[in-house]
């Protein structure tokens, strides 16, 4: 069956946004993946992106942009990516680790509303979740709400009453059940990749590997990254 619904795809390479592009193609949706080159401390996610929308059969745009200010330890090479505390996400979210980058969804949505307007895509998908992770204020979904409602008044389709929808489907969802989800939908995590290091195996000790290793056996299911 063809998709008639257009959607524009904020694709990582890691496993929420992979999970995200299959759930947005299982829905009816042709899907182009948006993958941003920020100046990030390695590129092995963006390859991961790529690899990912072509086993889904998607179109991609890769946008190189740059932070010159830093401000995180993702970008920054003087500062090291720190490993992973275990402490609950209220812990967290009261100190917000360096390894956020200030303003980063605020912008690729910001792109991703431009990118859907021109091609007349009728929604964005984002991969975004608060809970079990690293407690980043633009992963909440206070922030999505507020930043829909900019979307709308800021943009033609948003007056003419076309708004563009800001879909973040796993939102409420644990590492585990996103992991599960993704499982159903066939995504290949093999092709994923949550690390912050780009070495040629996952450090295993920084947040993103931390909560999907924790989602993984939470889940019951073998990581396939991880080889023994």
């Amino acid at each position: 069956m063809k998709n008639n619904k257009q959607a524009v795809v904020l694709l990582s390479g890691g496993l929420d946004s992979a999970t995200v592009l299959y759930l947005a193609r299982s829905l009816g949706y042709k899907c182009t993946c948006l993958i941003f080159d920020y100046g990030q401390k390695h590129l092995k996610e963006v390859k991961a992106a790529q690899k990912i929308a072509r086993s889904c059969g998607c179109g991609y745009k890769i946008l190189k942009i740059f932070f010159p200010w830093k401000g995180s330890s993702l970008l920054d090479r003087k500062k090291e990516i720190p490993q992973a505390a275990g402490v609950s996400v209220k812990q967290i979210e009261k100190n917000i680790p360096s390894t956020y980058v200030p303003g980063r969804n605020i912008i690729f949505l910001s792109f991703a509303v431009s990118f859907a307007e021109a091609i007349k895509a009728e929604a964005i998908f984002i991969g975004v979740h608060s809970q079990d992770y690293s407690g980043y204020p633009d992963c909440r979904m206070e922030f999505i709400k507020a930043f829909a409602k900019a979307a709308r008044c800021g943009t033609k389709a948003g007056v003419n009453g076309r708004g563009i929808k800001i879909l973040a489907p796993l939102i409420h969802k644990h590492k585990a059940q996103v992991i599960r989800l993704g499982s159903r939908l066939k995504v290949p995590f093999a092709l994923t990749w949550s690390c912050y290091h780009g070495a040629s195996g996952v450090c295993g000790k920084c947040d993103s590997c931390y909560y999907r290793q924790k989602g993984f056996q939470q889940a019951g299911l073998k990581d396939p990254l991880i080889k023994i």
